[in-house]
């Protein structure tokens, strides 16, 4: 009798590509218009269906941001591809509105102190800002995600009471906020934290609206995302070669590396819809983009299939 083995079967993991925004805005170095716009467009022919493509905060604050307009306004757009947008107030909202994003990510932090440093504000007047926009945009067509920063630590404050997140996301889905991330700003979450965490919000909304970001400084990024998945979740930011941190964060190192990611799903039978191959030619590419090399590790080492030739030796034997 034949037997027939049952497969497991997994949803989709979407990845969100981030490093157009959360990777070049720490770069010490400028990366000219032109380059971001050729990345843009090469990340958008090989699968993702978002795309974090830029922001719209002062120049003075994120100098290496500062063409915003330029780079939305020119780069390729593909069917089925949201290029999203991070603002920071009403300004920013009518900024890349009239560059065409596709989604407004808007941020506040858990902590009251990493607001103040990130923000320039306390929450309360974040909230406040945020209701401005969301009345901006309201029948604009255009998508709105509201980011928690230092959900699951705060490197000035600690901890973060989980409560208090909660209340945050209750506060942004009262709002009218549709799409909410969780994020995990400087590599502060273990993955026991983000199950219990990432099983209490999905009791309040559903999976297609939650993202999380995580950052991999202490090394715990991906862990991170297979407890996330795990519990429901099903979408989550990433950036090419690992580049990123936050500029207001002591200690922030760079997001979760993307071709790690999307290898990781590869090797487990997790489909992502993106083509492994031409990430990787994409992040070999960044060290000369960038004058230095990325902490991303598949590039380097290459993918478990890529054998390497039998030593002659070896042969002899």
């Amino acid at each position: 009798m034949n037997r027939v083995l049952n497969t497991p079967h997994y949803d989709k993991l979407i990845v969100q590509e981030v490093a157009p925004r959360d990777g070049l805005q720490i770069e010490p170095t400028w990366v000219d218009t032109p380059d971001k716009i050729a990345l843009i467009n090469s990340l958008s022919t090989v699968g993702f269906t978002r795309i974090e493509a830029g922001s719209f905060v002062s120049p003075k604050a994120i100098p290496a941001l500062r063409d915003g307009e330029a780079v939305f306004q020119q780069i390729e757009r593909q069917p089925g591809v949201i290029y999203v947008a991070l603002i920071p107030n009403l300004k920013g909202a009518e900024r890349a509105l009239a560059s065409r994003a596709d989604e407004l990510n808007l941020v506040m932090s858990a902590s009251q102190t990493h607001n103040r440093a990130n923000m320039r504000m306390s929450c309360e007047s974040s909230l406040v800002a945020f209701g401005d926009i969301v009345q901006h945009v309201k029948g604009s067509g255009v998508l709105l995600n509201a980011s928690v920063a230092t959900t699951f630590g705060c490197p000035f404050e600690g901890k973060i009471d989980e409560d208090r997140v909660i209340s945050i996301v209750d506060t942004y889905r009262e709002m009218g906020i549709e799409g909410i991330t969780l994020a995990d700003t400087t590599g502060m979450a273990n993955p026991r934290q983000v199950t219990r965490l990432v099983t209490r919000v999905l009791e309040r909304l559903p999976a297609a609206a939650l993202t999380l970001h995580f950052h991999n400084t202490r090394g715990l990024g991906l862990a991170n995302v297979l407890a996330a998945y795990e519990a429901g979740a099903r979408r989550f930011d990433a950036a090419l070669g690992g580049l990123g941190g936050c500029p207001f964060a002591p200690g922030a190192s760079g997001n979760i590396c993307t071709e790690d990611l999307v290898n990781m799903c590869d090797e487990m039978g997790i489909p992502t819809g993106i083509d492994l191959e031409k990430l990787i030619a994409l992040s070999r590419g960044l060290p000369a983009l960038l004058g230095h090399d990325v902490p991303g590790q598949l590039a380097k080492a290459g993918r478990n299939c890529d054998l390497h030739p039998v030593p002659e030796y070896v042969l002899q034997i």
